[in-house]
């Protein structure tokens, strides 16, 4: 594939300025759980307040400024703005940042609900907002008519892109463009060199169509954390298994074979009306100094926060309950969506 070397999507361990989430309400699909979808909100602000800025985009900015000063969060890292939104799945709607001849770039790709699945007209005019207000400084933004959620890619900072045919390639994103032309918008708008594509995985309860975020992850530019599965009987066994080979088949920039860590299964967690949720360990945040670990109540919580303290030297790994979060089938990583060091809100 063509270089391009004057744009670059950086790695998520790259330095941060800060995270933006936007916040559950009462007119989302959370409204029946909003207390505890709060409480779970308020400890992801809380913990990313210790170590950089965080951006809250909220309906009701005096409700959730005095839920954060009574969890004792460091309000003086958070800043608050009020715009509407259909839900809030961040990493998707929010604005990628790559940076261009080393400025930093906020790319807004088009959202439609994960393939039309469900409203997003309030969520695809976000970051338009919240840059034409003024909110978010320091880059320009860019508005392109691609579809691309930010759950669906990983990036290596060195030009690897990590991504899932399933997601990318379905009917309802960008019909018109095959794999190939797809690939051609992602090195032009991103700066990739290559694409590394799995044609297997998925999380039953997803809706996402195998967000990358769920499955598998860059902890650094050689190792790929990533879901495994131990029971032949559990419905996820033979795809997971089928890309953990498609996994250990990658070689990382250096032609060698990537350094893989396989992150346990949490045991199968369900609704009220007993549908499988997709609770996955992968679905971790990368900020300075820190990462932020779901956990599920589950006596596996504990693997998983050993087996990437190993990934992370020199960060500090936080486990934060993400039960209330499975509810409406995403995690933590699917709620935030961290800006680069130049960008400033």
């Amino acid at each position: 594939m063509a270089e391009h070397k004057n744009i670059r999507l950086p790695a998520e361990w790259e330095p941060q300025y800060g995270v933006q989430l936007t916040w559950p309400h009462e007119h989302s699909d959370w409204r029946d759980h909003l207390a505890e979808v709060e409480a779970c909100f308020v400890e992801i602000a809380k913990e990313i307040s210790f170590h950089e800025r965080v951006l809250i985009v909220c309906p009701d900015t005096r409700h959730v400024a005095a839920l954060l000063q009574k969890a004792e969060a460091r309000v003086d890292q958070i800043a608050l703005t009020h715009a509407p939104s259909n839900d809030t799945w961040t990493r998707d709607h929010g604005p990628i940042t790559v940076f261009e001849n080393d400025t930093p770039l906020l790319l807004d790709f088009a959202f439609n609900g994960w393939g039309l699945r469900f409203p997003a007209n309030l969520d695809n005019e976000l970051s338009r907002s919240l840059h034409r207000k003024g909110v978010l400084k320091g880059a320009d933004l860019r508005t392109l008519g691609l579809v691309l959620e930010g759950g669906a890619i990983e990036s290596d900072g060195q030009g690897s892109i990590l991504t899932t045919k399933y997601c990318l390639l379905s009917p309802n994103r960008n019909p018109h463009l095959d794999q190939a032309q797809l690939e051609t918008q992602l090195c032009e708008f991103l700066g990739a060199q290559r694409i590394l594509w799995l044609s297997h995985g998925f999380l039953q309860g997803d809706d996402t169509d195998s967000h990358v975020d769920t499955l598998a992850r860059f902890c650094d530019a050689c190792t790929i954390a990533y879901v495994g599965c131990d029971d032949p009987d559990d419905p996820h066994y033979e795809e997971l298994g089928a890309m953990e080979a498609e996994l250990k088949a990658l070689t990382a920039p250096d032609g060698e074979s990537y350094s893989l860590v396989r992150l346990p299964m949490p045991s199968a967690k369900y609704d009220s009306e007993l549908n499988r949720l997709p609770a996955t360990y992968a679905n971790f945040l990368i900020i300075n100094s820190a990462v932020l670990l779901p956990t599920y109540n589950d006596p596996l919580d504990e693997t998983a926060l050993e087996l990437l303290t190993q990934c992370f030297p020199g960060r500090t790994l936080i486990g934060i309950d993400c039960s209330s979060l499975i509810l409406q089938h995403g995690s933590l990583h699917c709620v935030t969506m961290q800006f680069p060091k130049g960008v400033r809100f």
